[in-house]
This record gives structure tokens, C-alpha cells and sequence, in this order.
């Protein structure tokens, strides 16, 4: 289960690779408030203390003022009925450290076939489909690209991308309400993926959870749709924070619409100083040739990476067999 929101294991569901309609670094992160910063920052209290009525233990620290309750305070920084702080903590740290075990095997295995993964996060509806799509239809003859879908239920959007010519696979989550590190490496084998390739994975429409966990992928790449609020990095920093590039999205309907946009990238850069930023729009196509850029050079670090791994591997054989025939009789 997750911690953070207690969604349910157990009903993933992952769907087989199926062709196109018509064929043609890191570890779990998670942003933090700076040391000092907050109104209720000056509170600290142990997590097993109790601070709920007659001095029972509460499973959640909460700070009241006359117009707002916080849940969000306390080690764990979220709330759970029943549990502790110190017993969230303790799942918290078992459930991440071995989806991070996983993902670490996931970019090994990616890294060694020089296979640029990225993880698209997003509200639904911020339009990663419909950007996805687009995609890989300005990539068609230039990079092989695949999908991996996720889902609570249905297999609407792999079928839209397999319309495209790509590799599409649906992962359903169930009551989930993000991807894993487990999930994804189930995926891998099944969709056949192409040596030098980019894998594209679509997360399910979640700015909370997906933040915490790292499925292997090269970079999280965060989509704001002009037609949310501006001011969503500060509402989530978590996945803000995560993220190395943030698309801002749909921003042909900024004419029609009251989203400011330099204050939505002022707020992203508030959470996330070094977080790059491209306008697009799926409809125009304004902002493509900067994000297309941004994967090819992506692409050209992991195949420069995987040439470097395969020159120091063809030197350490040379240096055993040279010490090798140095011993011989």
C-alpha cells in the first residue's frame, strides 16, 4: 500500500505488448520544506508522542489555527488512521527501499541496451496523451519508441498510441494510484524494446504519489496544462521537486485564459531552482523542436554512456587476459 494515501496492492493488471494498429540516475526523491521555513516549523515533537484527546497517541500530527487544519506535519508528513508517525516512517522507508532496489535494476537493464526512459507525471487531463502522441509522430523514422501506460482501469490511451505506429503497453493499477519500480520491470521484457531507443512511460494522472517513486527512469518529466492553476508547484511540490523538466502545456489557449504563466514557472522554480522549462502546445506544435531536442540529447548521454561502459568493459577483459598470459607456463 501507499503511505501517503493508502491505495490498494494487488489488482495490477499488465496487458501484453501489442503492435501498433497501423506498424510503421537515482533514487526515490522527494521535496522537503528548507530547515526553519513554514509558520509551524518551530514545532517538534517525537512521533510516537501522543497528541490527541486524553494524551492518546494520534496517528498524525495536527496543527489547528481558526481556519485551517494541517495533516501534513510530523516525520511522516502525511496521516494515516490507526498508524503512528514512527510506524508510517517504518513503512514508508521498507516499501520505497525496495521499489528502489527494483528501479535500480530497471536502469541497469536499460542503461545496457542504451534505452532512454522517461516518466511523464501530470494531473489528468494536463493533455500527456495527446503531447505523447504527437511525440512520437515527429520521432516516426528518426528514434524507435515505445510506451508503457498506466492506468487504474481501462485501455483507452495505449490503443491511442498504438494508433500512432508505436509499441504500447497498458498497465492497469486498480485502486493504485501510481506506476512502481515492480510494475515497469514486469513491462520491460514484454514490449521487445529496440537497442538506442526511447521509452516514453505515462504515469497515472497523480501529482502526489508518482513523486515518490522511482521506476528507473533517466528523468520525471512534469506536464502543467495553462488550463490548471498556476499556482499547482506549491499546492505539490513533491513532484515538482522530483522532476527535471517541467512542460507546460496546451499554451495555444492562453489568449482565452486567465493563467499567468511566468508565475507558474516562478512558483516551479521556487520548489525546484534548476528545473528546466519548455512551452508546448500538442495542437500547434509550438515548443516541439525544443522538447524534441531535449530527448535527442538525452538519448545521445545514455548512448555516449553506454559506449563508455562497453570500452571499459573490452579493457578490463584485455587486462586479465594480458596478466593471464604473463602467469602462463
Amino acid at each position: 500500500m501507499c503511505t501517503v494515501c493508502g491505495c490498494g496492492s494487488g489488482e495490477v493488471t499488465i496487458g501484453g505488448a501489442r503492435p501498433a494498429v497501423r506498424p510503421a540516475p537515482g533514487a526515490t526523491v522527494a521535496w522537503r520544506p528548507a530547515a526553519g521555513g513554514g509558520h509551524h516549523a518551530h514545532h517538534e515533537h517525537d512521533p510516537a508522542h501522543g497528541h490527541g484527546p486524553a494524551g492518546a497517541s494520534a496517528p498524525g500530527h495536527v496543527h489547528a489555527g481558526e481556519d485551517h487544519l494541517h495533516f501534513g506535519q510530523g516525520p511522516a508528513r502525511a496521516h494515516a488512521p490507526g498508524l503512528s508517525q514512527g510506524q508510517m516512517v517504518r513503512i514508508e522507508q521498507d516499501i520505497l527501499g525496495k521499489n528502489d532496489s527494483l528501479a535500480g535494476a530497471n536502469r541497469t537493464w536499460l542503461a545496457e541496451r542504451g534505452i532512454l526512459a522517461l516518466n511523464l507525471v501530470s494531473s489528468p487531463g494536463s493533455g500527456k496523451t495527446t503531447l505523447l502522441c504527437r511525440t512520437i509522430r515527429e520521432l516516426a523514422g528518426r528514434t524507435p519508441v515505445a510506451v508503457i501506460e498506466g492506468d487504474q482501469q481501462t485501455e483507452f490511451d495505449a490503443e491511442r498510441i498504438r494508433e500512432t505506429g508505436a509499441r504500447a503497453l497498458q498497465i492497469n493499477t486498480g485502486k493504485g494510484c501510481h506506476l512502481d519500480a515492480h510494475m515497469v520491470g514486469q513491462a520491460l521484457p514484454r514490449l521487445e524494446l529496440a537497442e538506442n531507443s526511447l521509452l516514453l512511460i505515462e504515469n497515472v494522472g497523480n501529482l502526489v504519489c508518482p513523486a515518490a517513486f522511482d521506476l528507473g527512469e533517466a528523468h520525471k518529466v512534469v506536464i502543467l496544462s495553462v488550463t490548471e492553476g498556476e499556482d499547482k508547484p506549491l499546492k505539490y511540490p513533491d513532484m515538482f521537486a522530483a522532476a527535471d523538466l517541467m512542460l507546460l502545456n496546451k499554451v495555444d489557449l492562453l489568449p482565452h485564459l486567465t493563467f499567468d504563466a511566468e508565475r507558474a514557472i516562478d512558483f516551479a522554480r521556487r520548489v525546484n531552482p534548476r528545473l528546466e522549462v519548455i512551452r508546448t502546445s500538442a495542437t500547434t506544435g509550438e515548443g516541439f523542436d525544443a522538447w524534441l531536442g531535449w530527448i535527442g540529447r538525452g538519448l545521445g548521454r545514455v548512448s555516449a554512456s553506454r559506449v563508455e561502459t562497453v570500452d571499459a568493459l573490452k579493457r578490463r577483459i584485455a587486462e586479465l587476459e594480458s596478466r593471464l598470459a604473463a602467469n602462463a607456463p
